[in-house]
């Protein structure tokens, strides 16, 4: 298991230094630059500020001097936030975004599976019905739409919610709910769908006929089959609640990395946006090996 990991973290190397590449160079390719909204400044101002940030060299220099600093942790200073380097911001702003996207798993896993299974278990029902539209709403509407819906709902007009902002508890909920609600109608249906092939297996009807209750059969016999396909979808649902979290922390006003993100894209704030996408891009890496390992730690079957 050990050298798996290693294994997949060396394939994860060029995944990120590709991903530095095409950001850096996209980045450069945009109009605009840091500094075309401020005061217009002499020429020779402008220059030594250049020089100064790098920006006088060719783009390829540009890149290594970059991804040199980086290699040894330092990501430059911001172009924006002056005084600030982006390693600080990052440091500052990650355990806000660490603990929305955590809180989001939480409703992703605690909601859809547990719905999932209700679901399959009552077949064709009326409640199966219900679960099966509520999961179909929770996947069709965006993120930044359902946001704005539960924003009206318990802020304005049941009061029950603050709206916005990162300062206690109950600030977490909305963002938490906006921004996991569609992957667990996802994860819903995938449980449903699974646990019903599962639930036709004939050591589930010989479970039954044990006489073992409907408790013992779902959760400790079902459940620990049907939770690897699930479980296989957790790398992908991962990079999604870690994409989808820029635009729910800019629509409730969340100081977090994908609230600094946007507005260092609208400031061509170049060393914040490469320090921002080459974290977020080690956290999908990341998870994506952790969820290997986990599909192989649970699955004896499976070779990793």
């Amino acid at each position: 298991m050990i050298r798996f990991a290693i294994k997949r973290i060396l394939q994860g190397i060029p995944v990120l230094i590709a991903v530095s590449l095409i950001t850096f160079f996209v980045m450069k390719a945009a109009p605009g630059g840091p500094f075309d909204k401020d005061k217009k400044l002499p020429p020779e101002i402008m220059a030594n500020i250049e020089a100064k940030y790098h920006l006088d060299e060719p783009l390829w220099n540009q890149y290594l001097y970059y991804i040199g600093g980086a290699i040894k942790g330092d990501l430059g200073p911001s172009y924006k936030y002056i005084g600030r380097d982006v390693s600080d911001i990052i440091l500052e702003t990650f355990p806000v975004s660490f603990v929305l996207g955590i809180c989001a798993l939480l409703v992703i896993i605690g909601v859809g599976i547990p719905a999932g299974i209700l679901s399959a278990y009552r077949a064709n029902s009326i409640i199966d019905t219900g679960i099966i539209i509520l999961a179909t709403a929770g996947i069709s509407f965006p993120s930044f739409v359902l946001g704005s819906m539960l924003v009206l709902v318990f802020s304005h007009h049941l009061h029950w919610l603050p709206p916005a902002l990162w300062e206690s508890p109950r600030h977490v909920v909305l963002p938490a709910l906006a921004l996991g609600a569609g992957y667990a109608g996802y994860v819903a249906r995938l449980t449903r769908s699974t646990f019903i092939e599962v639930l036709s297996a004939d050591y589930i009807r010989t479970a039954r006929a044990k006489g073992l209750s409907d408790f013992q059969i779902l959760y400790k016999h079902a459940l620990k089959n049907a939770i690897s396909p699930i479980l296989s979808v957790m790398g992908p649902i991962a990079a999604g609640v870690v994409t989808g979290s820029f635009i729910i922390e800019f629509i409730f006003s969340i100081p977090g990395m994908g609230s600094f993100f946007i507005t260092a894209v609208s400031n061509r704030d170049y060393p914040l946006i490469m320090g921002v996408t080459l974290v977020y891009s080690v956290l999908i890496v990341l998870s994506n090996i952790l969820v290997d390992m986990a599909y192989a730690w649970l699955d004896p079957r499976v070779q990793v």
